[in-house]
């Protein structure tokens, strides 16, 4: 798996977690879905993700994105 890959599928299983929580817990928890959001909008223009970054202190290969 690449860096890419890895971000995806992390932004999709919080966005996931994040549809339970407001349909078992609150809606609340949909600012924490604007905030995932928010964030692969920002790193789309910036190239600044902090999950990419963690993911590449754990080893994860790079891939065609310019993550910073």
């Amino acid at each position: 798996m690449n860096l890419d890959r890895a971000v995806m599928a992390f932004a999709g299983v919080m966005i996931l977690i994040s549809v339970l929580l407001v349909h078992f817990v609150s809606p609340w928890w949909l600012l924490f879905t604007a905030f995932i959001g928010l964030n692969l909008l920002q790193a789309s223009f910036t190239g600044f993700c902090p999950a990419a970054m963690l993911f590449k202190k754990f080893g994860v290969r790079g891939g065609s994105c310019a993550f910073k």
